[in-house]
């Protein structure tokens, strides 16, 4: 109820609620809470003051986004970090696969694309050297520039298996361990064997 300066009094009675405005509240009130899931913690209390999540979403634009100069140095800098990508020898191929993957889709989200070719052979430059068999068989494949980074992949997973049992047999000599047992005890017993594996 709102009174004017005459003195009259103003009721206003809510309408009937819509399907549609029911469903966008709702789908708002969605958004609202996934947001903040994106922020690191130190910012949370930054951004709670907004409270739908249009106004959010803009808050968090403007203080990520940055500026075109920023955004130039991101990409100059993700551009530096794909060309020179690398793994160690330690890295499992999951591992090696997905900081690829996040790399190429921080560039995308710059605007910035790699041929499917470079990024396959990104792929296979970067595994370990137990893998090299495999890499130089498809390095000579035909279809290396239409098949998918994520095709590629699947195909070295399924040997992964195979690729470390080789590694494993390979350096089994410096897994190994010498245990002396002692001599056979007066009842000619045999001691126990010990067994060695190697370790993946």
């Amino acid at each position: 109820t709102t009174t004017n300066d005459a003195g009259t009094s103003t009721t206003l009675i809510p309408g009937l609620v819509t399907l549609k405005v029911k469903a966008q509240k709702k789908n708002d009130v969605k958004a609202r809470s996934k947001l903040p899931m994106a922020l690191p913690n130190e910012h949370l209390m930054t951004f709670n003051q907004y409270k739908d999540a249009k106004t959010l979403f803009v808050a968090i634009k403007t203080r990520f986004g940055g500026n075109e100069a920023t955004k130039k140095t991101q990409k100059t800098l993700l551009k530096q970090l794909c060309k020179n990508f690398s793994a160690t020898s330690i890295e499992s191929l999951d591992s090696i696969f997905n900081m690829l993957q996040k790399s190429i889709s921080q560039l995308a989200v710059l605007g910035v694309f790699i041929l499917l070719k470079d990024l396959n052979l990104k792929f296979l430059r970067s595994l370990p050297s137990e893998w090299n068999t495999h890499v130089v068989v498809r390095r000579n494949k035909s279809n290396l520039d239409t098949m998918s980074i994520d095709d590629l992949y699947n195909n070295f997973k399924i040997v992964e298996q195979e690729v470390k049992g080789t590694a494993c047999s390979n350096s089994s000599s410096h897994n190994m361990a010498f245990v002396s047992s002692p001599s056979p005890t007066s009842t000619n017993k045999v001691p126990t064997t010990y067994g060695v594996s190697c370790g993946s």
